[in-house]
């Protein structure tokens, strides 16, 4: 494809505006301009028509897990996947007890030659040595966020091969994150004491449908966790963010709390928008946080609307259906999820509930860029930004099929389901990569993103 072109006929998305009629002008993998309907552009510039279609930013991935499937080649299904839903950047999550340095080496001659759209990391702290060289992380590898995970706590981390850690170490971190500045803390939210208490419980009992599951798990468990953590927050200066909230209780400790301290964001994930605890799924049903009831979903989306919910990511994990289909008890958490983000939020959101454009923008583009520091070159169709562009109908049916959204995994919670609204393209840096529900591009397009506090530095080969 020439890497210059305008494209027309389409409505400009935003999440700063409403909705309108723009010629979008890229020229050498950047947003050059955006101009009035049938603006004469320079002859060297081909143009595309795309009637009828919406223009997003490149959609943003904030929360997908890398080596719980096939840990090589997963660079290159699950980045395929992403792209099959119109993501042109995704954010992968790391948890080990080595330095990050060895870890960062490994991923990157894995990642490299094989991802089909932009990629970065988030690193999870697990030991002293983490904290210790957390700066040296933000400097050396642009990863700017960084997961600790409260459940993981003394025994429970060392079962895991971690160190175990506790709210000394929790508080610590969160000082050196302060110290350091522009880093983002990622608190998982799970008070286990609790969970381990009824856990035990229900272990004589035994488990047997999402209900139980849940009942091990309730939103007293999360909602107290972030509590905890935006008070140690508070106390120490430090940025945080809530991943896959799934209770009414926990968004309402956070609009709560935000009244007195504001450097706290907050995820939501699409399973959640659109299952509940009393559908029979077995084992396939099982996450953490768990599938909740009517009126916390009916929460979630209230939180989407009025602003409370900052970011919908998908905590998508690659792992075979074999490993769901078995007990409670043994089956594995978690689903694959990534390109299934924006069919259920324009079908779910847009055409039942009124869900603006705006914000499914802003909750899949432009916050998740701005807040994990990469607002400078993704995330808004401005000029000088990357020309990540993601074109969407909104009037598109069509019924998921696993085989179809390219994942390792070999299922999607969504089978048989038929959205209303599908990315019909996906195009990253100028150059596109899905097209028609069809992966188009080549593997090792994606580069890595270096991130710096503000997001404005370049994106490093």
């Amino acid at each position: 494809m020439n890497t210059n072109y305008v494209l027309r006929g389409g409505t400009v998305v935003s999440a700063e505006r409403e909705p309108e009629p723009l010629d979008v002008l890229v020229e050498d993998g950047r947003i050059s301009a955006l101009l009035a309907p049938g603006t004469r552009v320079a002859d060297h510039v081909a143009e595309r028509r795309i009637d009828g279609l919406h223009v997003f930013p490149g959609l943003v991935e904030a929360h997908m897990h890398f080596g719980f499937g096939e840990k090589i080649t997963e660079y290159s299904t699950e980045t395929a996947h992403a792209a099959i839903g119109g993501f042109t950047t995704v954010l992968g999550y790391f948890l080990n007890n080595e330095a990050y340095s060895e870890v960062y080496k490994r991923e990157q001659a894995y990642a490299e030659p094989r991802a089909h759209v932009d990629y970065g990391f988030h690193f999870s702290t697990a030991s002293e040595l983490h904290v210790r060289e957390l700066e040296s992380y933000v400097r050396d590898y642009g990863v700017t966020s960084f997961k600790y995970f409260m459940n993981f706590k003394g025994e429970e981390g060392r079962y895991l091969g971690l160190d175990g850690t506790d709210d000394g170490y929790f508080h610590a971190l969160l000082q050196r994150a302060a110290e350091i500045g522009g880093v983002t803390v990622v608190c998982h939210t799970e008070n286990i004491e609790i969970v381990n208490r009824l856990r035990n419980a229900q272990l004589e009992i035994g488990i047997e449908n999402l209900r139980q599951w849940e009942s091990v798990k309730p939103p007293i468990t999360e909602a107290e966790a972030c509590v905890r953590a935006m008070f140690l927050a508070e106390k120490t200066g430090a940025q945080i963010y809530i991943p896959h909230m799934s209770s009414r209780m926990g968004l309402d400790e956070v609009r709560f709390w935000r009244q007195r301290y504001d450097r706290v964001f907050v995820e939501t994930c699409p399973h959640y928008l659109t299952h509940t605890s009393d559908m029979d799924l077995g084992g396939m049903g099982k996450a953490n946080p768990p599938f909740r009831g009517k009126d916390d979903q009916d929460a979630l989306w209230e939180g989407l609307a009025d602003g409370s919910i900052d970011v919908v990511a998908s905590d998508h994990c690659p792992r075979k259906r074999a490993t769901k289909d078995k007990s409670f008890w043994l089956a594995s958490q978690g689903f694959p999820g990534t390109a299934t983000i924006l069919p259920v939020l324009l079908h779910e959101g847009h055409h039942k509930r009124g869900l603006s454009l705006r914000r499914i923008c802003e909750l899949v583009s432009t916050a998740p860029a701005r807040i994990f520091d990469i607002g400078g070159r993704k995330g808004a169709l401005r000029p000088g930004a990357d020309a990540d562009i993601t074109l969407v109908d909104l009037n598109l049916e069509r019924t998921v099929r696993h085989e179809d959204l390219l994942s390792y995994s070999d299922y999607s919670l969504y089978d048989g389901w038929t959205f209303k609204g599908w990315a019909t393209e996906t195009i990253v840096r100028g150059t596109t990569v899905m097209q028609d529900g069809k992966l188009v591009g080549a593997p090792g397009h994606g580069k890595y993103i270096f991130r710096t506090h503000g997001g404005a530095a370049p994106t490093a080969a």
